[in-house]
């Protein structure tokens, strides 16, 4: 068996040094399909990222007596990840008045966040453009989607079970503003909340993803929930 087929062995029966050596040789792979996407309205970052959930799939499904190259397999994983994000949770989806309507609102966060030196509130939005907050909960949910948020990780938790236990019917509008809490949280944390709630993965899975320990996943997770609560009180 070659080194790299051992490699995957490893990785598929769990190995996480096994799996995260994999995706830092295969980075250029990966790359080479998230350029292919630029300009698609998605960060580069999370194009990237998501190909790295893509890749992850690849290695776990991977037939090991296929007799085919492990790259010949991945890349479709890679590409199909990032065209089912975008087909289901990306702007290529959106019309164009909510397109319309998405960019006024982009320019308002913008103008609110330079004036006040924080993420604009819903209410600020709504005085801001004009919108109710009906109409600016309508364009975001047209960005993304609300049953994201009741995406389970791999534990069986949702996001909105864990935020709000004791409310298990949350409005359009109390959805749009957890996604605007969540677009306030620092970079990090931002990440580490859409790859364990929105992506379902585990702590482990994040942390290669993001390069940092399990320990700091875990930490990073604990800190933006508490960050998250104090947001939705306000």
């Amino acid at each position: 068996m070659s080194d790299r087929l051992a490699l995957l062995e490893r990785a598929q029966q769990g190995d996480g040094s096994a799996e995260a050596q994999l995706l830092t040789e295969n980075a250029g792979l990966i790359w080479s399909i998230v350029r292919r996407y630029n300009g698609c309205g998605v960060e580069t970052d999370d194009l990237y990222q998501l190909g790295c959930i893509g890749f992850v799939k690849a290695v776990k499904g991977f037939d090991l007596t296929y007799g085919t190259q492990f790259s010949t397999y991945a890349v479709p994983k890679i590409a199909g990840e990032i065209r089912r994000f975008l087909r289901d949770d990306g702007p290529i989806k959106v019309g164009r008045t909510m397109r319309e309507k998405g960019q006024t609102l982009w320019a308002a966060r913008e103008r609110l966040q330079n004036r006040l030196g924080y993420e604009p509130r819903l209410s600020q939005l709504a005085e801001e453009t004009g919108m109710t907050p009906e109409e600016i909960a309508a364009v975001d949910m047209a960005l993304i989607s609300p049953e994201s948020l009741q995406q389970e990780t791999a534990e069986g938790l949702t996001l909105e079970s864990t935020l709000r236990a004791e409310e298990p019917d949350v409005t359009l509008v109390e959805r749009i503003a957890l996604r605007d809490a969540i677009d306030a949280l620092p970079e990090k944390e931002r990440k580490t909340i859409l790859l364990r709630f929105f992506k379902g993965l585990t702590q482990e899975q994040t942390a290669r993803i993001l390069q940092v320990s399990q320990v700091q996943v875990s930490r990073l997770e604990r800190r933006s929930l508490q960050k998250l609560r104090e947001l939705l009180a306000e």
